[in-house]
């Protein structure tokens, strides 16, 4: 069980760009922190999710 955003989520083993990818973030418009430090975005196919990871999903919204 990892930690995402403050929630309990089941996804270990996925990679980062896997999760990404199933609950629809839009990839170009979020930053992500994995266990206190920014995840580079071209990592994202290589992290692998692992339990116990904390991660803050952040996401970018224009406007004025």
């Amino acid at each position: 069980m990892l930690t995402i955003n403050g929630k309990p989520v089941e996804a270990v083993g996925r990679t980062l760009s896997e999760y990404l990818k199933e609950t629809g973030y839009d990839i170009k418009r979020i930053a992500v922190e994995k266990n206190g430090e920014i995840a580079p975005k071209k990592d994202y196919d290589s992290i692998v999710l692992s339990d116990g990871d904390k991660l803050e999903i952040v996401s970018f919204v224009g406007g004025g």
